[in-house]
């Protein structure tokens, strides 16, 4: 339900001026997603959108379930994760339009009566700190952490929500800093949910669904549609579907090429709908997001590029991987959607289909793990700055080296030696530059064929 690092390593890449002089050459989706899955070994299925003057195209590669016979198509459904959150994003900007809900109140403002919300200060939350991930909420409540990882979600309750928040310490000033949370998704869902009368899911359909005719998308897979359900893969292996609760809002859709192709025309312009003024209106206020070239907006990243700005969101649930975003200038969109989380992810994809200068991520290199002595770990952990919105956080435990950057979930890190790092979830490596002493004084982020280099704070 996450971003990756790959978002953050292509902002950087993205301001680079020489992207504008290269060469372009319009995308293949279908060659770009059979290369990634047969070429590369990233991948099971992948089903991919683009829309441009309002007409959509479509490829797809590869199958349903690891070994199968079954083919992915347009038509198939896929766990889209935290796109999910522009839905519910989407819905707060309908109420706000309609007057009944303001972006700069507190939240505890439309939430049931009893409901308690942390402060810091005397500083409430607001929406839109809520909208742009700057409460000081975190990711999830801590013992979600210890959940099921094949289903961590399911039986999260919103009174376990509510224990939770009337028990956290805020650490600091809501909209100080940018640090992504699910839990201020779930509580944007909880409040548009109070201030209409309706469940969540009635307002995503009567509001958007019906409006934009998605036939597909849906938070339960109905029995008829279940042969078009997409198993979930991790590292190749078969992963389960993530059910949801109290959070779905942030990440419980499940939808296909079609559908959100029919969703990105939309919000891009493209189609006209009653849903523009929302979608307007959500790109209206930002706040910095990350990097130096990534702001948020309600729900929606916007990345600064040579070209441009790209609206953007990916989703990642235990096996699926998800991405739908549009050029701001010229509409181009697209959708890419994977039955499998992997090392390269397909967020290149989805930006490379909106604008062809952007790079797709080349094959990973095979690494191989080597042992250390776990005292070594200790010299490396630290905070280190590689933007004025871009840091990396270094931290062990029992023996396991983790990386964190802005916003981002902790992922461990893996040695290949006793300076350079792997990450297993997505193609990126770690070095670190030490001093006499073998402790670390910066590190070197290496993907997508940038080095970006970090100082120790």
């Amino acid at each position: 339900m996450r971003f990756t690092l790959a978002a953050l390593a292509f902002a950087a890449l993205a301001v680079s001026p020489s992207l504008a002089q290269e060469a372009v050459v319009t995308p293949d989706p279908a060659q770009i997603i059979s290369d990634r899955i047969t070429r590369d070994g990233q991948g099971i299925g992948i089903a991919t959108a683009v829309v441009e003057d309002d007409v959509p195209s479509f490829a797809s590669h590869g199958v349903l379930a690891a070994g199968g016979p079954t083919s992915v198509d347009e038509h198939t459904l896929f766990e889209i994760g935290s796109i999910s959150k522009i839905f519910t994003n989407l819905l707060l900007a309908q109420l706000v339009l309609e007057g009944k809900i303001d972006l700069d109140a507190p939240v505890s403002d439309y939430l049931p009566e009893g409901t308690m919300v942390p402060e810091f200060e005397g500083k409430p939350i607001t929406l839109f700190d809520l909208a742009t991930h700057t409460s000081g909420l975190p990711s999830i409540p801590p013992e979600l952490a210890l959940a099921d990882p094949a289903n961590p979600y399911q039986f999260y309750s919103v009174d376990l929500l509510n224990a939770f928040l009337a028990a956290f310490p805020l650490p600091r000033a809501p909209g100080e800093k940018h640090e992504y949370s699910n839990i201020g998704t779930t509580l944007i869902g909880l409040a548009v949910s109070h201030v209409a009368g309706q469940s969540y899911e009635q307002m995503v359909q009567q509001r958007i669904l019906d409006p934009l005719g998605m036939e597909d998308t849906t938070l339960v897979v109905p029995e008829d549609k279940l042969p078009r359900f997409a198993s979930g893969h991790a590292q190749g292996q078969p992963a389960g579907h993530w059910d949801f609760d109290v959070f779905a809002p942030a990440g419980g859709w499940r939808s296909t090429a079609t559908d959100m192709a029919k969703f990105i025309a939309a919000a891009s312009g493209q189609t006209e709908t009653p849903l523009k003024p929302a979608f307007d209106l959500m790109l209206e206020r930002t706040r910095p997001a990350g990097s130096p070239a990534m702001s948020i907006g309600l729900g929606w990243m916007i990345l600064q590029h040579a070209g441009g700005q790209i609206v953007w969101h990916n989703g990642m649930t235990g096996g699926f991987n998800a991405f739908a975003g549009y050029d701001r200038n010229t509409g181009r969109a697209a959708v890419v959607l994977a039955n499998a989380i992997s090392a390269t992810g397909i967020e290149d994809i989805g930006f490379h289909l909106i604008d062809p200068t952007a790079p797709l991520t080349p094959q990973p290199q095979p690494r191989t793990e080597v042992q250390l002595d776990p005292a070594v770990l200790d010299n490396y952990v630290g905070d280190y700055e590689l933007g004025p919105e871009f840091q990396i956080a270094v931290t062990v435990e029992n023996g396991q080296l983790y990386v964190q950057a802005s916003g981002q979930d902790r992922f461990p890190a893996f040695p290949e030696s006793e300076t350079i790092f792997f990450l297993k979830v997505v193609d990126a490596q770690i070095s670190f530059e030490t001093g006499a002493d073998g402790k670390a004084t910066g590190l070197i982020l290496h993907q997508n064929g940038q080095d970006i280099s970090g100082t120790r704070k």
